[in-house]
C-alpha cells in the first residue's frame, strides 16, 4: 500500500491522535493514504467513529506490538 504521509502519535492520548489526524488530511490531497501510529488502545474505536463522521475511508487497522495503526484515505 502506498502511504502518502505518516504521523507518529505515540504516547498522545484520545483525543489528541484525532486532532493530527484531522490536521494530516487536511494537508494531503484527496485520495491519499495517511498512516497514523498510536500507542492508546481507545484509538481503535475513536478512529473508527472518526472515519464514519467525516467521511474519510478506513482502510486498515492493526496491532502490532504495543502500536496501533491506522490507516486513512482522504475522501
Amino acid at each position: 500500500m502506498n502511504i502518502d504521509k505518516e504521523i507518529d502519535a505515540r504516547g498522545l492520548n484520545c483525543p489528541l491522535p484525532i486532532l493530527k489526524a484531522k490536521k494530516a488530511l487536511a494537508e494531503i490531497q484527496s485520495g491519499q493514504v495517511l498512516k497514523v501510529v498510536c500507542t492508546d488502545a481507545g484509538s481503535l474505536r475513536d478512529f473508527q467513529a472518526f472515519a464514519r463522521q467525516t467521511g474519510n475511508e478506513l482502510l486498515e487497522q492493526q496491532t502490532v506490538g504495543a502500536d496501533y495503526i491506522h490507516v486513512l484515505r482522504r475522501r
